[in-house]
């Protein structure tokens, strides 16, 4: 197939449209984050990249401590809305009718309306030119009850997630698989043993 090369540009999607809380209960503020992933299992760690011209940026720097909350379909304006107004000048939070609660770990709360939130405690930040990076241990996880099964299992597959991809949100799609899947061996049924005749 043909291809066009383009110079280097953030054309890597979908990725989750975050919407960060920061802050305290008392004086809370959200922010829409695209810039956002999982860079590390032991110890769990993540990221966040933000512009030092937003209002949480430095809410975040002073606290070193945020909250990564996972998003839906449901809420989808309002985490748009949260990414083009600033705290500066508005309480988004009230503004888009969310609701907010204590967030274990930290001083930063979660936002109820989120199936799964991520409490993150910064442990570097990483000057890179538009943005900087905020390297953070996920210190705890808070998960809607709902979504956890009998065994203990997290099936997100319900929430409705949203995802964000190169300026547009979607609704994510059918399942296509589990991690492993494409190597996974069937089941094989053991063979019935012939069952003797009555003496």
């Amino acid at each position: 197939m043909a291809k066009v090369f383009w110079n280097g540009s953030t054309l890597l999607g979908p990725v989750p449209p975050a919407l960060v809380t920061c802050g305290t209960m008392e004086q809370p503020n959200a922010v829409t984050v695209a810039w956002t992933g999982i860079v590390c299992t032991h110890p769990p760690m993540t990221y966040i990249s933000l512009r030092p011209s937003r209002y949480s940026y430095d809410i975040i720097e002073q606290s070193g401590e945020f909250v990564i909350n996972l998003t839906t379909t449901a809420i989808c304006k309002q985490v748009d809305f949260c990414g083009v107004k600033s705290g500066r000048d508005i309480d988004k939070i009230k503004a888009c009718g969310l609701h907010i609660a204590p967030m274990e770990g930290v001083s930063a709360p979660l936002l109820e309306e989120a199936p799964l939130s991520l409490a993150c405690v910064v442990r570097q930040k990483i000057p890179l030119g538009t943005h900087d990076m905020f390297l953070a241990e996920i210190v705890r996880v808070a998960v809607e009850e709902k979504y956890i099964d009998s065994k203990g299992k997290l099936n997100l597959q319900q929430g409705g997630l949203a995802a964000y991809a190169h300026g547009e949100y979607f609704a994510l799609g059918r399942k296509l698989g589990s991690f492993g899947f494409s190597v996974k061996k069937k089941k094989s049924h053991p063979k019935q043993k012939p069952i003797k005749d009555a003496q």
